[in-house]
């Protein structure tokens, strides 16, 4: 048997390379030997951190009956849904329209030429109530195609005629500012008072929907935005979805009161929440602010990779056990702390006998703050390093293009807002990596992994998401390079990804990516942003930074893109977060803030001022007077010889100030 999955970038494919079933990556050749074969396609679509994917594996996979029947009745092809996340939409969406739900790991069977007839996610190994085995599933779908072979063709062909119809761009609406407003009262609507953020169990965090409330409390003073957001962070943070001793989230709570988490560390999540609280921090909430620089902490140690990008995630087992490194008795808190300190940590944590997770063990929460700072430092330290000796979750140390934007992103304007400079090198280390790797005669690629490119083609969010971070690059350091470079990137996104039959609608593959059943096409945000909503981000952001010869195509677009998520916004503002945030961007103008000065020093109080009062959205660059390849300095000269800040929204400017509080009080009236 050809051990097909030997030379993948992906480490999920790599746990599955050395299982008794005949595994093929996604590939036209695993097609054409169904068509051979005339056998259907089992298609299994899982990623490195997900549990449920392990307990499937090591059921089934590792199973050589099991295996035995997968390969004797179907070619069978895996695929990491972060590598491929075109594959992963096309048939989770079929998945959830066969079944009513969906997640990983997701199991469909297709005709050889791709179209799905039967799908599901996770099977046992053996029978449980209201379950098929898994055998059985196989037994099943083999003999309906052995036997009715030709009605299962038809029916698949339907499902696909079905999910295209179904499929159409959202109708042009408005997105103004009565329907942020709005969203603002639903979302108040939703939310939970009693543990904060929104809907019930499992709870997962609104990175974007958070961004949006603070832009737009910044923008209307609007209160109840700011508590909604505040509300949220601080229950996430002292919660056990946040890790109290090393910093990061986890990628949800199964429960309301974001006690248990699903303990997976995904990027995206932590990019996304330094982000917002650190933007919370600006604001003065000392909670938030401490909390991003602790999820800032983590990445920069825990999810580094040695090429500079950053890894996809943190696994949600150790040793097959999910949440063993992570969870404490009273019992192993004396046995490191000592019976004192060990009672006071288990107070302070929300340790109990009975426990919070399970076999009476509890996460980790921090209901209050600790009135003894020396002895939370020194417990902390000292729990951190007893569970460093523990054994550690795997790690899915591949490296994805638009993840890594985000992170690219969220450092750079941490590290403005909380005056953290070694912040802006780490994410342009990042920035290089991807353009050296990722970056091959103008396309992007999707991931890689030591160094070494895969194979997958970047998507629209890959696109958006980098452009993003190579913008925020341009405006902290005001180095022309990395505006060309994500211009760049952005002309080739909206020639390649562009609906031309529906202006400002986007498709997420490439014009000359591979043809699957469906060209997928979701503008909804989900655990990240939308590649439609990430690139109209950009596109927004760029026309503020460019000259003038780009600024309107630039603008226009995202205008144009902008007018179709008014409806989405106002219908389910939850799964709108990042249009709306930069839509409050838009109503902003967004504002420009262009500071001059003759040397780092004489701009450096202006800048500060700018970082610490501007609007989230707002774009800010600083160097020496028109400075080459900076087209936000143009024009824009000394005042009597002193260092200035110039302050414009949209197209409007104001009269230069010269001071710390000139510019303040501009910022504040805006």
């Amino acid at each position: 048997m050809a051990n097909r999955l030997a030379d993948a970038t992906s480490p999920y494919l790599l746990q599955h390379a050395d299982n008794p079933v005949d595994w093929w990556p996604w590939c036209p050749e695993a097609f054409a030997e169904a068509r051979r074969r005339d056998v259907p396609v089992l298609l299994s679509v899982g990623y490195a951190a997900c549990h449920w994917c392990h307990v499937m594996a090591h059921e089934s996979f590792e199973d050589d009956e099991i295996a035995r029947l997968m390969n004797e009745r179907f070619v069978n092809v895996k695929v990491d849904r972060e590598e491929r996340p075109d594959i992963d939409a096309v048939y989770m969406e079929a998945t959830q329209a066969m079944t009513g739900q969906g997640g990983w790991p997701m199991t469909c069977f297709l005709t050889p030429d791709g179209e799905p007839f039967h799908c599901g996610t996770y099977y046992p190994a053996s029978p449980m109530p209201g379950m098929p085995s898994y055998p059985q599933l196989l037994s099943a779908v083999a003999e309906a195609w052995e036997g009715r072979g030709e009605e299962v063709r038809q029916a698949a062909s339907r499902i696909v005629e079905q999910l295209n119809a179904q499929r159409s761009p959202l109708p042009e609406s408005i997105l103004d500012d009565e329907v942020l407003t709005g969203a603002v009262g639903r979302l108040r609507t939703e939310s939970d008072p009693e543990h904060g953020g929104f809907g019930d169990a499992p709870k997962f965090p609104p990175s974007m929907v958070l961004e949006f409330l603070l832009r737009h409390h910044e923008r209307t003073g609007s209160e109840q935005a700011l508590e909604l957001a505040r509300d949220c962070c601080a229950a996430m943070a002292r919660g056990g979805i946040y890790d109290q001793l090393a910093g990061g989230f986890a990628r949800y709570s199964v429960d309301a009161a974001w006690v248990v988490p699903h303990f997976e560390k995904m990027l995206y999540d932590n990019a996304l929440l330094l982000r917002a609280n650190a933007h919370l921090g600006r604001l003065g909430d000392d909670l938030a602010a401490r909390v991003a620089r602790e999820t800032a902490g983590f990445l920069l140690r825990d999810l580094r990779t040695p090429e500079g990008g950053f890894a996809a995630s943190l696994d949600a087992d150790t040793e097959g056990v999910e949440g063993l490194t992570y969870v404490w008795t009273p019992e192993q808190l004396r046995e490191v702390l000592g019976e004192s300190d060990g009672d006071w940590a288990a107070s302070l944590f929300a340790v109990t006998s009975e426990g919070t997770f399970e076999e009476g063990t509890s996460t980790l929460q921090l209901p209050h703050d600790p009135d003894d700072q020396a002895r939370w430092t020194r417990v902390r330290q000292s729990l951190l390093a007893a569970r460093e000796q523990r054994p550690q979750p795997g790690e899915d140390d591949k490296v994805v293009t638009a993840w890594n934007g985000l992170v690219i992103t969220a450092l750079v304007e941490a590290a403005t807002a909380l005056e953290e400079p070694s912040w802006i090198e780490a994410a342009a280390g990042a920035a290089e990596l991807l353009l050296s790797t990722h970056l091959v005669d103008g396309t992007l690629l999707r991931t890689s992994r030591h160094g070494v490119a895969g194979t997958a083609a970047g998507v629209l969010e890959d696109y958006g998401c980098f452009a993003d971070g190579l913008l925020s690059l341009h405006q902290a350091t005001a180095d022309p390079r990395w505006l060309t470079r994500a211009c760049e990137l952005l002309d080739v996104a909206m020639e390649q990804f562009a609906d031309t039959d529906h202006p400002g609608t986007f498709h997420d593959t490439a014009a000359d990516a591979e043809t699957l059943v469906r060209r997928p096409s979701d503008p909804t945000d989900n655990a990240s942003p939308s590649g439609a909503a990430a690139l109209t981000s950009a596109l927004l952001t760029a026309s503020a930074l460019v000259g003038p010869g780009s600024t309107s195509r630039y603008r226009t677009a995202a205008e144009q893109a902008l007018s179709r998520a008014g409806l989405l916004a106002q219908r389910a503002p939850r799964f709108a977060g990042h249009w709306l945030a930069v839509a409050e961007a838009r109503a902003q103008g967004p504002m420009q803030v262009a500071v001059v000065g003759p040397d780092e020093s004489s701009r450096a109080e202006l800048l500060a001022t700018a970082h610490r009062r501007g609007p989230g959205g707002a774009v800010v660059v600083a160097s020496t007077p028109g400075a080459a390849g900076v087209p936000l300095l143009a024009d824009r000269p000394l005042v009597d010889g002193a260092a200035a800040a110039y302050v414009c929204h949209g197209y409007v400017c104001d009269r230069p100030v010269t001071t710390s509080a000139e510019l303040a009080d501009k910022l504040a009236q805006a």
